[in-house]
């Protein structure tokens, strides 16, 4: 049984990964900070999967600890899918709280990379790591400067893991804009129901973890799904 460890997994696009890859008999590993919403998401994929669930911050090194020694001995799929987006709305970087900022790039750059170090030993030739990034990782947006600068990062870290490791799959995804609560977060008051679901994106996804698709970055609505 292959094992995929996600985190992120209480909701939008990281618990309908969770869904499908449960769907097809994966073993999971998933987190979250939010307790209540992560059991929900623990018990309804354990219908259909194991599954193992730990609340947590992945900020938090001890949490990424215990994350990997739940997935291990073998991860063959490590998706970094848990961010934050910063202040709601977003302020322009002349303004942006420097203190604020180091923590989105904890969360978002430091944190998956910490994660891939503890996992590496657990990864397989052939494993796939997938970041999840976003077009505000190479748009100049005005206002996304805190949130969008994190994932170029995340980015440039991803290509270099790429080349490091060409035994795995390192790949970076932008699922595009997704109805969650996040991408609400970043438009206050706005109605964003012409969003698609983050289910839109899953069988992109499913396609690159399963395909033979080199590391590098690839944008969802590109990927023919299988």
């Amino acid at each position: 049984m292959d094992t995929a460890l996600i985190t992120g997994a209480s909701r939008g696009l990281g618990l309908a990964l969770a869904r499908e890859l449960a769907r097809r008999s994966w073993r999971l590993v998933i987190d979250a900070r939010g307790a209540d919403a992560l059991e929900a998401a623990r018990a309804e994929l354990a219908a259909l999967t194991d599954v193992v669930a730990i609340p947590g911050d992945v900020a938090d090194t001890e949490h990424l600890h215990a994350l990997v020694q739940a997935a291990g001995p073998r991860i063959d799929l490590l998706v970094n899918n848990a961010s934050v987006l910063g202040p709601s709305p977003q302020p322009p970087l002349a303004d942006y709280p420097l203190g604020t900022l180091e923590h989105v790039y904890r969360v978002n750059v430091l944190a998956p990379l910490a994660l891939f170090q503890l996992a590496l030993p657990a990864l397989p030739a052939g494993a796939c790591v997938l970041n999840v990034t976003s077009d505000a990782a190479v748009e100049p947006y005005e206002g996304w400067g805190g949130y969008g600068s994190s994932k170029a990062a995340l980015e440039q870290l991803s290509r270099i893991l790429g080349a490091e490791h060409p035994e795995l799959r390192v790949l970076t995804v932008d699922p595009g804009d997704m109805r969650t609560q996040m991408h609400q977060e970043a438009f206050p008051g706005e109605d964003i129901s012409d969003r698609p679901l983050p289910e839109s994106s899953v069988p992109a996804l499913l396609s690159l973890v399963h395909g033979d698709s080199p590391s590098g970055r690839y944008q969802a609505s590109a990927v023919t799904p299988a």
